[in-house]
């Protein structure tokens, strides 16, 4: 199978191309960073678009803008990139009748994940507010009763409800992925990623994930800096794992039915907080130990773990790669420059 990987050149792309060509797929790399043999350019470039699509007969798609950012003064970039990019890859594969895509989802599309009052039953807190987090009031309470919350694992069923303008470009991308399938009879396999980590990952970006911030602090002798009481939980997954989601994804394309999307969460399963994982990575790397600072960044949610049975029952994909493993793995890994605005960090 021939497979256009768009932001072949980055992070989470770039394994994805090893594991198709272990497989025997021939991967096929847009990215405004490709190498020798694959398109460099812009997936917002219509006309650089239609010619990598040439002979393709599946699309993976990660070229993105990623993170949180900086503030609400990123918006334009991340919608031009995210979901403008996406609209132009879709018309040019409409034009050249690829009907399989792939598409790099995001847990962040789910808000602040699924709760349960133990009055109420399950609840949508809404934003958290500034005065809260100023105190250190982290935990959202019960919008009904204002009582302490459980935690608990998000199906891709849930509603949708993203908080942040990258969480909201996310799910425009899929509702545009959506609208193509069924104007064209094309099948989509949207992967919600966790928290991806790993070998290859941006340094020193403020649009890079929670591991990488850490792994560039240890490299500096710098303690890890956690923010909130770091006791947020999140789902951490390697990139290994993600690629070889990427390679089921794309083999199970051809039996979906048309004109449908569906999503996968894909995670490790087993969630952590962001202290343990400072922790874990510190103590591996051999550096300084973190430290807990109180700060937030607005538009953080507090927990999102998502359950990933969906996809082990319907394709038989299933994290290989425990949370001990990976992080000794990432204490020794490179990490990679700090990158531009295609595929650049975790998701």
């Amino acid at each position: 199978m021939r497979v256009l990987v768009t932001g072949g050149a980055g992070f989470i792309g770039s394994h994805i191309v090893s594991v198709l060509e272990a497989a025997g797929h021939e991967p096929v790399v847009l990215d405004t960073a490709a190498g020798e043999g694959g398109f460099r350019g812009d997936v917002r470039d219509a006309e650089t678009v239609g010619r990598a699509l040439d002979g393709v007969d599946a699309v993976c798609h990660q070229a993105a803008m990623v993170g949180l950012g900086k503030g609400f003064e990123d918006a334009s970039a991340y919608v031009a990139n995210n979901d403008l990019g996406t609209a132009v890859l879709l018309e040019q594969m409409a034009a050249a009748g690829v009907d399989k895509l792939a598409l790099a989802g995001s847990m962040v599309v789910y808000g602040e994940g699924r709760y349960s009052c133990r009055v109420h039953g399950v609840v949508r807190p809404g934003p958290r507010s500034v005065p809260d987090l100023d105190n250190f009031r982290f935990e959202p309470p019960c919008p009904l009763c204002g009582a302490a919350l459980d935690s608990e694992l998000v199906g891709e069923d849930a509603p949708v409800d993203p908080r942040n303008v990258y969480a909201t470009t996310k799910l425009a991308q899929e509702h545009l992925a959506a609208s193509w399938a069924r104007a064209t009879g094309g099948r989509v396999i949207s992967l919600r990623y966790h928290n991806v980590y790993g070998d290859g990952m941006p340094r020193d970006t403020p649009y890079a994930g929670v591991a990488s911030f850490f792994r560039s602090s240890l490299e500096r002798g710098l303690s890890p800096r956690v923010f909130e009481d770091g006791a947020q939980r999140r789902d951490f997954i390697h990139v290994d794992d993600v690629a070889r989601a990427n390679l089921v994804a794309l083999d199970a394309l051809a039996d979906r039915p048309e004109g449908e999307l569906r999503a996968y969460n894909t995670g490790s399963g087993v969630p952590h907080t962001v202290g343990e994982m400072a922790h874990e990575l510190a103590e591996a790397f051999g550096g300084p130990k973190p430290v807990v600072t109180g700060e937030y960044r607005l538009g953080d949610v507090r927990h999102i773990t998502a359950s990933s049975e969906r996809f082990h029952r319907e394709l038989g994909w299933r994290a290989r790669v425990g949370f001990a493993d990976g992080m000794a793995r990432f204490a020794n890994d490179q990490l990679a420059p700090g990158a531009g605005t295609a595929e650049m960090a975790t998701r």
